[in-house]
Order: C-alpha cells, then sequence, then structure tokens
C-alpha cells in the first residue's frame, strides 16, 4: 500500500465524523430566534450564519455569527454581542420553541377545547387578537412575539378558519365557537 493510499484513505475515513459534528453544529442552531438586542434593549429578530458555524465546529469550537438580524441594516456593525443569548440557551430563544411552549396544555379561547399536539406545517393553532379578531403566526413578525403572547389568546385551527371564513364572506354560517372565559 502506498503513502498516497493511506492518505486517500485516512481523508475519506475523517469526512463522516466532520460532516456529523457539522450537522449537529447546524441543528442547533438553525431557525429565527428572538434575542434581546443589548444596544437598544428591545426584541430582534436574529438568524445564526449556519455555513459559518459548520465550517468553524468542524475544525474545532463553534463561532457564532449571525447571518441575519432584524435591526440590520442599519445596526450591522454592532458588535453582536446578542450571540450570548444564543449560546446560553441555543433552544429556548428558538421561536418555535417559544411557541410550542405557549400552547402546550393550552384551550382554544374561542371552542373551549384542548389545542393538543401542534402540527406545524397544516392546520397551525393561530391567535385571538385584543379586538376578537383571529391571525395567523405568519403575520407576526418575530421581534413582537414577546409582546404578542402577553397580549393575545390561544385559538385552534378550526377556529381560526371558521372566523376568517365569516370576516371574509359575511354570509358564511360555519361553526360558531362558543366563546369560554378561561
Amino acid at each position: 500500500m502506498t503513502l498516497l493510499q493511506v492518505v486517500l484513505i485516512l481523508l475519506v475515513l475523517s469526512i463522516p465524523p466532520l460532516l456529523w459534528v457539522a450537522g449537529r453544529a447546524r441543528f442547533k442552531y438553525r431557525g429565527t430566534r428572538v434575542v434581546t438586542c443589548p444596544k437598544t434593549d428591545s426584541p430582534a429578530a436574529v438568524r445564526v450564519d449556519l455555513a459559518h458555524i459548520m465550517a468553524s465546529s468542524s475544525i474545532g469550537e463553534p463561532d457564532l455569527r449571525l447571518a441575519a438580524c432584524s435591526r440590520w441594516p442599519e445596526q450591522k456593525q454592532c458588535g453582536q454581542t446578542c450571540l450570548a443569548q444564543v449560546e446560553e440557551a441555543p433552544a429556548e430563544c428558538v421561536v418555535r420553541t417559544m411557541l410550542v411552549e405557549w400552547y402546550r396544555a393550552a384551550w382554544c379561547e374561542l371552542c373551549g377545547k384542548a389545542i393538543g399536539e401542534i402540527h406545524w406545517l397544516e392546520h397551525k393553532p393561530a391567535l385571538l387578537t385584543p379586538d376578537r379578531k383571529t391571525v395567523e403566526w405568519e403575520d407576526i413578525s418575530p421581534e413582537q412575539i414577546g409582546q404578542v403572547l402577553d397580549t393575545h389568546q390561544r385559538v385552534c385551527w378550526r377556529c381560526h378558519l371558521s372566523n376568517s371564513m365569516r370576516e371574509r364572506f359575511p354570509g358564511f354560517q360555519g361553526e360558531r365557537a362558543s366563546t369560554s372565559t378561561s
């Protein structure tokens, strides 16, 4: 066996562990997160630079940096000190995790039924605004989530769909949810 063959074999054998480490880093840091901007002391939606985190974790310690921030382009030259919040609690600041926790064991404000397991690709739960309209999460920017969780109520998909149809088509007679006071 030649030296070149040995080097090639070692190179091929080193690829799977590197991919595994890079993939773990990508999984851990993917998604939009809500942090408190240290400069403005207000919520900001951020995304970690996944390509950079995967590359840096493959050769050593992960090096976090932002790929996007809702405060950009105005604050693009910030020191990115908010990344300490992401490092401290990577899962807790992910928008989806925040929402899953908020809906956990929750009841629909309109029909009173348990919302149950959330299916993010279809039949997502919605929100009831203080003026009693239902809205979907796509209508809420990530940096507004903290405020929305304090001021809005939980609504199941079925009630949201009925409410939306009644708003769009005033003559629509779909199921009317009984308003609960919970």
